[in-house]
């Protein structure tokens, strides 16, 4: 599939900000006495991450116009749920905020936290079931979809957290909060790996001899079925070499993973500032090379019609 990059910004930055979210309502929930002032900065850092998502996936739109007209199939379009879980999560963050900004008491100090932490699962889950429930493209159709969706989404915005800590002087927070984000660290690493491993061992059920009703055992294919590009050449293939799919796999495993992992080792261990923000600035790249593989290892069965051009 081509990985449109306001896609990747989107699941990226809102990601992000759900795992930030859910470590502060954690810590408000059980009492944790982080200072008001961090949950304030922190919650608007998650705030601007989230409309600065929303603001990328409207750029995928070829008619934002009509994006309004997106909820209407709510019933059967998991991008449906999406867009209606989307701002909601986004307005409980802000009134969350507000709520602390005016000095708003009970119930709200609980009932908040406990809504945003519910928004945010709900927000994970529309957004990986997009993918997962297209049955076509077998690389995504898998529970460890929405596996790696959560488990990315917590290990970003839980070294996040921690680096907005360490930058306040939120010293408990970091020793509370540090070691669970190099555990989600760990956890989304070995999940993807997971799912590499299952990918790479995918036996497609379309094939040459399908797609085309020839049954000969030796079929190659040698137009890609038009004579000028469409939608159908620019969509569903990413127009990359697979050397360039094997530097991007190695690239993002590296960068979202190996290193975050071992600066962020470094940082419950010794207690320094300079790692978290290392993770932070190492893991950001990671992540949006690691959301482009994720597309670009999409094999559409169309592309057994369109993509191989002599």
């Amino acid at each position: 599939m081509h990985p449109a990059f306001s896609i990747l910004f989107f699941t990226t930055l809102a990601g992000a900000a759900q795992g930030l979210v859910v470590a502060l309502a954690l810590a408000a929930l059980f009492g944790k006495g982080i200072a008001p002032g961090f949950l304030t900065l922190a919650l608007g850092v998650a705030e601007v991450l989230l409309v600065a998502g929303l603001a990328a996936s409207f750029m995928h739109l070829g008619r934002k116009s009509r994006a309004w007209r997106a909820v209407l199939m709510w019933r059967t379009s998991w991008m449906s749920r999406e867009v209606i879980v989307l701002p909601a999560f986004i307005a409980l963050v802000a009134l969350w905020w507000l709520s602390l900004r005016f000095g708003a008491g009970a119930p709200w100090s609980w009932l908040l936290p406990v809504l945003v932490l519910c928004g945010a699962a709900a927000l994970w889950y529309c957004t990986a079931m997009i993918y997962a429930c297209l049955r076509f493209i077998e690389e995504w159709a898998h529970p460890l979809t929405v596996v790696n969706f959560t488990l990315m989404g917590l290990s970003s915005g839980l070294v996040l957290a921690c680096a907005l800590a360490v930058l306040s002087g939120e010293t408990g927070f970091v020793q509370l909060f540090g070691p669970w984000a190099l555990a989600a660290t760990l956890a989304a690493w070995a999940a993807r790996g997971g799912a590499l491993r299952r990918n790479a061992a995918i036996r497609h059920k379309s094939t040459l001899q399908s797609a085309t009703g020839i049954r000969a055992g030796k079929l190659v294919q040698k137009s890609m079925g038009m004579s000028a590009g469409s939608f159908n050449t620019r969509e569903f293939f990413h127009g990359a070499t697979l050397a360039a799919l094997r530097n991007m796999k190695l690239g993002f495993l590296l960068l979202a993973f190996v290193l975050p992992s071992l600066l962020l080792l470094w940082g419950v261990a010794g207690g320094a500032v300079w790692p978290w923000l290392l993770a932070v600035l190492v893991q950001a790249p990671g992540l949006l090379a690691e959301r482009w593989f994720f597309f670009a290892q999409a094999k559409h069965p169309q592309n057994l019609y369109y993509q191989v051009v002599s």
